[in-house]
């Protein structure tokens, strides 16, 4: 079951980014609600930096934090073709490098549901709490149950495979949550809940700092 998030990104990375072009259109509904007159924001699970991208037209400083380096690579190609400015960090999401009330805008979506474990998850919101000013704010995601992919009522633990050109299939860890179960792991974390969603398949949450 298990797979190093790490290994697997790395592996796939050019790959993965060359099919993650666009911003997600929930997280341009945030960053146009949250963004205006913030100061530095956070990429957390950064990828192929497609989100910095947008962050970086509302925002002056933007960091990218992500646990691949071939993903870094990625994100950096695309900041240096596309002309904004973005510092990439290499990190773990449960653990992060960053001061305490280092920013006040974050997106932090498709990556909490790769971390192995419910404590893991509930720590890496945590960090983002700590992260976050008492002003900031946040939009989280994961895979969610309701995806169409899945029938399921409860939270479970899978793999999902990823086919490289030539066939070869890479599979990626995912805990996929049920939105109850997500609303409990925030109410864990230090984190202060504004409101919750689902749309796409994936659940929301819109989220304050400590």
């Amino acid at each position: 079951m298990e797979s190093d998030p790490r290994q697997t990104y790395d592996r796939i990375a050019a790959h993965f980014a060359s099919t993650r072009e666009y911003a997600w259109p929930e997280v341009e509904t945030f960053v146009d609600e949250w963004g205006t007159a913030r100061q530095r924001a956070l990429d957390l699970g950064c990828g192929n930096g497609r989100h910095a991208e947008l962050l970086a037209d509302y925002v002056p400083r933007v960091v990218g934090l992500d646990l691949s380096r071939g993903l870094l690579t990625e994100a950096q190609t695309r900041a240096t073709d596309r002309g904004f400015a973005v510092d990439l960090v290499h990190g773990d999401a449960a653990c992060l490098p960053f001061v305490d009330d280092g920013f006040d805008l974050a997106v932090y979506v498709a990556t909490l549901h790769h971390l192995q474990s419910r404590d893991a998850r509930v720590a890496s919101l945590s960090e983002l709490a700590r992260v976050l000013t008492p002003e900031g704010r946040a939009v989280v995601s994961v895979w969610s149950t309701a995806h169409d992919t899945f029938d399921a009522e409860h939270g479970f633990d899978t793999t999902v495979d990823w086919t490289l050109p030539g066939g070869e299939t890479v599979p990626r860890y995912y805990h996929i949550y049920d939105p109850e179960e997500f609303r409990t792991d925030l109410d864990a974390s230090d984190l202060a809940v504004v409101e919750t969603f689902v749309s796409s398949g994936n659940c929301y949450a819109v989220v304050g700092g400590h």
